[in-house]
């Protein structure tokens, strides 16, 4: 899939920092500004799908054994 770009607008001071923190990890100023916001996307969909779950689990909060899921599903 061929590349885009997209514009961030720093200032001059967060610029460097970010800068200089790639280059201490061996990766471009690119490179880790897309990990950095594909890893916090991915981390609130965790959180969403984790906080979804345990609303799930508060309304039925039926638990089963190994043994019991392995009888259901035998």
């Amino acid at each position: 899939m061929p590349s885009t770009t997209i514009t961030v607008r720093l200032d001059e001071k967060e610029k460097d920092f970010i800068s200089s923190y790639a280059s201490v990890f061996g990766t471009t100023v690119s490179d880790f500004v897309r990990r950095a916001a594909l890893e916090r996307i991915e981390d609130e969909v965790d959180l969403k799908i984790a906080e979804d779950a345990l609303l799930e689990f508060k309304e039925n909060p039926t638990t089963y054994s190994n043994n019991e899921v392995k009888a259901l599903f035998s």
